[in-house]
């Protein structure tokens, strides 16, 4: 029973919007490839839980609070005797673990050790459930999900699931019967309502309105796009798109990026920078939001 699906993150469409509109630095462009890469591992571990036949409730993507320290679970699995909280990782390559220190064996750089990260996430969860009053035993792992991916000298008393082992891990977490009641539906909710919207560990790059490059770009090789008839077209790639659905999209990244700014047809107008006649961006947005202000500053919600 899967309550909550996994989309991207605020901050990881934040980079792709800005990665198409500035030049980023090259600290940005591997910190923006590193989310990419986390999401696509994470995606590839949610269908297989879609697997399970067991009943099981699965809640993705959680961001949690307790006494002021935030910490995120990739995703997390009630079942009936047991809670499963699950860190993905996405790294490829070989690695080496030493002293509790883990770096890439190609280059030599030593990268945060994610168990040390899943076991604060453990304590912080395990506190809240203290909370709820709910006595549930906590179980956490984390899996390695890349086939390409090698840890040498890993521990066996490490909570760690390399790619060979992740489909036995799967079998085992669906072996035992489970039946969920009232209470684990309950407790299920609870997480759901205490879930963080707003990541305050966001890292972005500084942005402003007029600096960032105007036009309707391409959401395949992010190429501009040229109107032709009722559509949007990619010269580049063949890509294209109704025009009505295009500036609906950029609408979407405008908000994204600038949620403080109010919404006119001058302010999309302005941002798409398209040969456009500014009538139809006015008639998508009275279409799909509700128009505020008098007629000489209308805005929309």
């Amino acid at each position: 029973m899967l309550l909550k699906r996994r989309f991207p993150s605020d901050e990881l469409w934040y980079m792709r919007y800005l990665n198409t509109r500035m030049e980023l630095t090259e600290k940005e462009k591997q910190h923006w490839a590193n989310l990419e890469k986390g999401y696509e591992g994470e995606v590839k571990f949610d269908l297989l839980t879609e697997k399970l036949t067991e009943v099981r409730v699965v809640i993705h993507d959680l961001l949690l609070e307790v006494n002021n320290s935030y910490f995120q679970i990739d995703t997390l699995i009630i079942s009936e005797r047991m809670i499963h909280l699950i860190e993905i990782k996405n790294f490829q390559g070989d690695w080496h673990l030493e002293s509790d220190k883990l770096f890439a064996v190609t280059t030599g750089r030593e990268y945060k050790n994610p168990v040390y990260q899943l076991k604060r996430s453990a304590a912080l969860f395990r506190q809240l459930l203290q909370i709820l009053k709910q006595t549930i035993p906590v179980e956490a792992s984390v899996i390695f999900i890349n086939p390409e991916f090698t840890l040498y000298q890993a521990p066996m008393d490490q909570p760690i699931i390399l790619p060979t082992q992740i489909n036995r891990f799967l079998k085992d977490l669906n072996h035992p019967p489970s039946k969920l009641n009232e209470g684990h539906r309950k407790l299920a909710q609870q997480l759901l309502s205490l879930h963080q919207t707003k990541n305050p560990y966001t890292i972005l790059p500084d942005y402003h309105f007029d600096q960032l490059k105007k036009g309707m770009y391409c959401m395949d090789c992010h190429s501009l796009l040229t109107p032709v008839h009722k559509n949007l077209v990619c010269k580049k790639c063949g890509g294209h798109e109704k025009i009505d659905q295009g500036i609906l999209r950029n609408i979407k990244e405008f908000k994204h990026l600038f949620p403080e700014r109010k919404l006119t047809t001058q302010g999309i107008h302005e941002w798409c920078n398209a040969n456009i006649n500014k009538r139809t961006f006015s008639r998508v947005l009275k279409k799909n939001f509700t128009a505020r202000g008098s007629t000489s500053n209308t805005y929309y919600e």
